[in-house]
């Protein structure tokens, strides 16, 4: 019988593959994942479109394979529907789901407010003042689709300071599939204007280590986008 050290070998020589194999294509499949949640994000993919492969394939530059993976990740997310014998489309929400998901998104975000002022470093209240005046700047450019980045990474920062697992993985998951919604409240000028208003809030209160008044501000928020998206959902229907 052969000793049963020499059958390492062949099998580590199928494990040393060169990087390219190892690396590349989890790297296109979360790149293919980002372009098409930044399309349906953005309106450039709206609600209930039929999402064709060969021309999202022709958009992206990319081959069919990577491109279904992606589109595996987003049916998770709840950003696409896959629908049998017509494949998948952009996930069309309804107005009870959209007002259900923000009033759990209120809840969210108030007790990640009173965490992260209890738990803020200066370094990283310091961090966050800089991408609110980053966000700021955008506000006054017009600059809508990197200010509503920039607003993405203050509230996802906020909640990583508040440092619960459990809170961080829920809000993830469920801001993802309202984020489209988010993004186009902010097209009317004074509600964008309000929401700008409202992040210069939430800094003095992180300054403050106020927890109460934090938990207060980002709830309102939260509201007042609620109202902002049900009305616009309302003019569509």
């Amino acid at each position: 019988m052969e000793p049963r050290h020499l059958t390492a070998a062949p099998l580590a020589a199928k494990l040393a593959m060169p990087a390219q194999f190892t690396i590349e294509r989890p790297v296109l499949h979360e790149a293919v994942t980002n372009a098409v949640r930044k399309m349906i994000v953005e309106g450039a993919l709206p609600p209930g479109t039929r999402l064709n492969e060969r021309d999202l394939c022709a958009s992206l530059g990319v081959s069919r394979t990577p491109l279904r993976e992606a589109l595996k990740v987003l049916v998770a997310e709840g950003l696409v529907e896959h629908h049998p014998n017509r494949g998948a489309a952009v996930a069309v929400l309804n107005r009870q789901e959209v007002s259900d998901m923000f009033d759990l998104l209120g809840c969210l975000e108030a007790y990640a407010g009173e965490l992260a002022c209890a738990r803020i470093t200066p370094e990283q209240l310091t961090h966050i003042g800089a991408l609110t005046d980053e966000m700021a700047d955008c506000h006054r450019r017009g600059d809508l689709p990197e200010y509503y980045e920039l607003n993405r990474k203050i509230h996802n920062t906020i909640n990583e300071i508040a440092c619960n697992s459990a809170l961080s993985q829920t809000y993830i998951a469920l801001n993802r599939r309202v984020q489209a919604l988010r993004f186009r409240s902010n097209h009317d000028p004074k509600k964008w204007e309000h929401a700008m208003q409202d992040h210069r809030q939430m800094i003095k209160a992180l300054e403050a280590r106020d927890g109460q008044q934090l938990a207060a501000v980002m709830r309102s928020h939260l509201m007042e986008k609620k109202i902002a998206v049900l009305a616009m959902l309302l003019t569509q229907a």
